[in-house]
């Protein structure tokens, strides 16, 4: 690798001669503000907040796009500078909506942030301001351009990382603002509600649709049984919530803190998880011996879901007819379990705690009705019910260990895996294989669909047969997946799809991390190992072994993919190209 020297603040430097001023700053432990950067997302200098002086330079640069050079000599902190970044930010802050101790944000804005590093006490720029009305249409997502900064980190999240191009600029100079084509709603455009833009959202201007309200009113309705529900990638990541290191497993914390709000049951959707992958393995071994459509791409991520309802509906087909974990347990929850309990399932309530803002679109979706009633009453995100844990004043942190309720229980840790990028694969293989090969995984790690590569591809030999299989996260590795099964140039019989980065553990309703210390560290990565790590210290690890899927077939559904399931458990999905 090239390198070169430089000087920052009068310290010598050896750095990569591709590096940028910042990344060059940050490899060296000197901070440099920034607002409008997101690292490989959004690097285009337009916040001016990380000026800096270079010697030679007639104005200041900013970092985050200046390249280094042999023998540069660069300033971080001089008055000049200290004084262009307080000022811009001033600039920033006359023409923003300043209600931050009720914004959604508070104490958890990097606008907030600066503000504090630099020092601003009073605004000396006040000026005309223009209102915006708040696009709460969305069931998802909530657009508040009076809070927005025009950093356009989420113009670029939902343009290079997701490919879906539901938002941009519109308007020039004091006018510009960030909306959808032709000014309508995000409920009324190609948005997949995936919540990838909220979280690369600095201030407050994006956020999910809230469902605090109707849950506590739920609880508080003596009516009402209510039953909540929570996503495997749930428990590596509230913990940062409560100021605990990123990835901290949680679980046993987790379900005490759901006894404490006053649910009257509290269950681990990792069942649904292994109760999916009875069904879709099933699915895929039907498929695979009676010349079924291939590839069978998973079902489980609904802002996939959308994305291809709108922009591939000729690939519809291919999509498993098995629902998402959580909305199979919601039916169950409202059938096997109503009636074992003798409970009248219009009683019931179901919550999901879901990492995804997607599953609110998910649960209102006509198609999740398998006993007439909603699947899903309510979902939360995990920054949802870390709010709900605040405001009743529970010490999350301090929390002893409990678990999750009977009649459900433990679940395997083949569920538990589904939070992160090649988990649903894994977990069917897992099953697949022992199905078909009728005798046990000498290695239960798949080692070729982990990890957080965009595009993953294996083969894996099963019952004297090849089995091609691919893994994609991030719906613009998605986009380019599927269009290289369209141009002939790949050819696959089972497909993992998560619509965000990393799948469900960088889900769009996850703590928020800040855009540094993205930089810095690999949240996905980080996340997903304390998933993988919970895998491997339980004792039940393969879906098919989970004794209450199969006392559950005993006793309700008879057989995978048989009609009682088909009933409950399986779904189709509508051609959204037209919108």
């Amino acid at each position: 690798m090239d390198m070169v020297n430089i000087k920052i603040n009068g310290e010598a430097l050896s750095v990569p001669a591709n590096y940028t001023v910042l990344d060059a700053a940050r490899d060296a432990n000197i901070h440099i503000p920034t607002l409008c950067y997101l690292k490989e997302v959004n690097e285009i200098g337009a916040c001016r907040m990380c000026l800096v002086e270079v010697k030679g330079a007639k104005a200041l640069q900013a970092a985050c796009v200046y390249p280094v050079s042999e023998g540069m000599e660069v300033f971080t902190n001089t008055k000049k500078v200290r004084d262009a970044r307080k000022t811009n930010l001033e600039l920033i802050l006359s023409n923003h909506e300043r209600k931050c101790l009720t914004c959604i944000r508070s104490k958890n804005c990097e606008l907030q942030t600066l503000a504090e590093e630099l020092g601003i006490d009073e605004l000396r720029y006040e000026g005309e301001n223009i209102y915006y009305p708040l696009d709460e249409l969305s069931p998802s997502i909530v657009r508040d351009n009076n809070k927005c900064i025009l950093c356009r980190r989420c113009v670029a999240t939902c343009a290079n990382v997701q490919s879906v191009f539901a938002i941009g600029a519109i308007d020039r100079g004091f006018k510009t603002h960030i909306g959808s084509p032709f000014e309508k709603s995000l409920a009324e455009v190609s948005c997949v509600n995936c919540g990838q833009c909220i979280t690369a959202c600095p201030v407050g201007a994006l956020y999910e649709k809230d469902a605090t309200k109707p849950v506590w009113d739920a609880i508080y309705d003596e009516t009402k049984h209510v039953v909540v529900q929570v996503a495997p990638a749930v428990r590596v990541a509230i913990g940062e919530e409560f100021g605990m290191p990123i990835g901290t497993r949680c679980t046993g914390k987790l379900a005490a803190s759901l006894k404490k709000l006053g649910f009257d049951k509290a269950f681990d959707t990792d069942t649904g998880a292994d109760l999916t992958i009875m069904e879709e393995g099933t699915e895929l071994l039907n498929r695979l011996q009676n010349g079924g459509k291939l590839p069978m791409i998973t079902s489980c991520s609904p802002g996939w879901i959308k994305f291809c309802e709108h922009n591939y509906p000729d690939f519809l087909d291919n999509l498993s007819t098995c629902k998402s974990p959580h909305e199979m347990f919601g039916a169950i929850i409202k059938s096997y379990y109503a009636q074992k309990e003798g409970i009248d399932p219009a009683n019931i309530y179901v919550v999901s705690v879901m990492p995804c803002t997607a599953k609110k679109f998910e649960a209102q979706r006509e198609e999740m009705k398998g006993t007439g009633y909603p699947d899903v009453d309510a979902v939360l995100t995990t920054r949802e019910l870390a709010k709900m844990i605040k405001q009743a004043g529970i010490d999350f942190a301090r929390l002893p260990e409990a678990e999750f309720d009977n009649p459900f229980g433990p679940a395997s840790g083949a569920g538990v895996i589904f939070g992160a990028t090649g988990g649903v694969m894994e977990a069917a293989l897992r099953t697949v294989y022992e199905i078909l090969e009728k005798k046990p995984l000498e290695k239960l790690e798949f080692d070729a669909v982990r990890g957080t590569e965009g595009i993953k591809e294996a083969s894996v030999t099963i019952g004297g047969k090849e089995i091609r299989v691919a893994i994609a996260h991030g719906l613009g590795n998605a986009r380019k997946l599927l269009d290289s099964i369209k141009a002939g140039e790949k050819d696959y019989h089972f497909i993992e799809i998560m619509g965000c980065p990393g799948g469900c553990v960088t889900g769009g309703g996850q703590p928020i991390v800040s855009a540094r210390d993205q930089a810095m560290i690999n949240v996905k990565a980080v996340r997903a190992k304390g998933l993988y790590d919970e895998d491997a210290a339980l004792p039940l690890r393969k879906s098919h072994e989970n004794p209450v899927i199969t006392k559950l077939y005993e006793e309700f559904l008879g057989e995978p993919c048989g009609h009682k399931s088909h009933e409950l458990l399986h779904t189709h999905y509508v051609d959204r190209s037209d919108v």
